[in-house]
C-alpha cells in the first residue's frame, strides 16, 4: 500500500510517499481502507520535532526522529477486516476515528483499536468525516469536560476560525452559551456563520484590553501571555489551555510554556487555569456523531489535497494561512 513516511525531523519535504506492507489487525483492532485523513497541528509538531521537549517526553517522538514512521491521526473509510475480539464493528462499515499518538492515518490502510473508531455520521462525505475526530474531540473535551460550560455563560474562543475553533464555536452554542470568537477580518464571516454571537477582530481590537469579561476563555493559539488571558476572565472564570502555536523556526517549550505557567498560577490561586489533554475514544466520537446528525455541528473544510501532496498540506497548515480543516483524499 501507499503511505506517507517520515524517517527524520525536518520541513514537510522530509515526508515521502512509499510502498509499505498492508497492516494486519490485532484481536481488538479493525483494519480500515482509508478514504480521507485530516491534517492537524499535531502532525507538524511531530514532523518538526517541535517543541524540542517533545523529543524527551512524547511517546511518538524519539531524539532524532519519530518512533512511528507513518504520520496522521484522523481518518475515515470502510472496515475491511476485524479482529477476533471486535463485536461492534463489521466489514463494510463506514467509520471514522482518531488513532491518538499511534499515528498511521496518512496511508491507504490503517489498523486501529476498535475503541477509537465509530460509525461515520450519516450525511457526511469521507472527507467531512475525517475532519472531525481530533479537532472535534478537543473542542468537546475543552468545553464540556474541562470548562464545564453551562447555558447562559459567556465563552470566548481565541482561535475561533481554526480546526478546533470552528468546532468549539458550534459546540459552545449547542450547549447554550453566548459565544465570542477571536479571529482575523477575513475569517469573521465564517465564524459568525457558525453561530458566534460576537466577533473580536484581533487585527483591530485586543480582547484582553477591551474591558469585557468571560466565564470561560478557551485558548487555542498560545499567542497571548497568561496575564492577558486572565484579564479577559471574570473573577470565577475558567481558562482552558489547549496547545496552539505556529512554527517559528524551532523552540524548546513552545506553547507548552503557557501551559506550565497556567498550572503554576492555578496552584497559587492566581487564576483558574486548566490544561486540556485530548483523549480519543468511541464515546466522544458517538457524541459528535449525534450532534452532527442533529444539525448542531458541521465540519468546515478549507482545502483538500491528494495523499501524495501531504507535504503541501502540512506546509499550508503550519504557515497559519489555513482556516478550519485541511484534508487529504486517499
Amino acid at each position: 500500500m501507499k503511505a506517507i513516511v517520515q524517517e527524520r525531523y525536518g520541513a514537510p519535504d522530509v515526508l515521502t510517499l512509499r510502498d509499505v506492507p498492508v497492516p494486519q489487525p490485532g484481536a481488538d483492532e479493525v483494519r480500515v481502507r482509508v478514504h480521507a485523513a485530516s491534517v492537524n497541528a499535531y502532525d507538524w509538531h511531530v514532523l518538526r520535532g517541535d517543541p524540542r521537549v517533545m523529543r524527551l517526553i512524547s511517546p511518538t517522538c524519539g531524539l532524532r526522529g519519530p518512533k512511528r514512521p507513518i504520520r496522521g491521526r484522523d481518518f475515515a473509510g470502510r472496515v475491511t477486516a476485524v479482529g477476533s475480539a471486535v463485536t461492534l464493528l463489521r466489514v463494510g462499515d463506514e467509520v471514522y476515528g482518531d488513532l491518538g499518538e499511534a499515528d498511521g492515518a496518512f496511508a491507504e490502510y490503517v489498523c486501529a483499536p476498535a475503541e477509537l473508531v465509530d460509525i461515520k455520521p450519516a450525511g457526511l462525505t469521507f472527507e467531512q468525516a475525517a475532519a472531525v475526530p481530533l479537532a472535534g474531540i478537543t473542542a468537546l473535551m475543552g468545553l464540556r469536560d474541562v470548562g464545564q460550560v453551562r447555558p447562559g455563560q459567556q465563552v470566548l474562543i481565541n482561535g475561533a476560525s481554526g480546526g478546533v475553533g470552528t468546532f468549539a464555536v458550534q459546540l459552545a452554542k449547542a450547549f447554550g452559551a453566548q459565544v465570542t470568537g477571536v479571529c482575523s477580518t477575513r475569517n469573521a464571516e465564517l465564524v459568525r456563520s457558525l453561530g458566534a454571537d460576537d466577533i473580536v477582530d484581533y487585527t483591530r481590537e485586543d480582547f484582553a484590553a477591551n474591558g469585557k469579561r468571560y466565564d470561560i476563555v478557551f485558548d487555542l493559539v498560545a499567542n497571548r501571555s497568561l496575564g492577558a488571558l486572565k484579564n479577559a476572565l471574570r473573577p470565577e472564570g475558567v481558562l482552558v489551555i489547549s496547545g496552539g502555536g505556529v512554527f517559528t523556526g524551532g523552540s524548546f517549550l513552545g506553547p507548552i510554556a503557557l501551559s506550565i505557567k497556567g498550572q503554576l498560577a492555578a496552584r497559587f490561586g492566581r487564576v483558574r487555569a486548566r490544561q486540556l489533554m485530548e483523549k480519543p475514544g468511541r464515546d466522544k466520537l458517538a457524541t459528535l456523531r449525534e450532534l452532527i446528525e442533529s444539525g448542531s455541528v458541521r465540519p468546515v473544510i478549507d482545502r483538500t489535497y491528494p495523499l501524495d501532496r501531504a507535504p503541501d498540506a502540512i506546509r499550508y497548515l503550519e504557515s497559519e494561512h489555513a482556516r478550519a480543516k485541511v484534508v487529504l483524499t486517499v
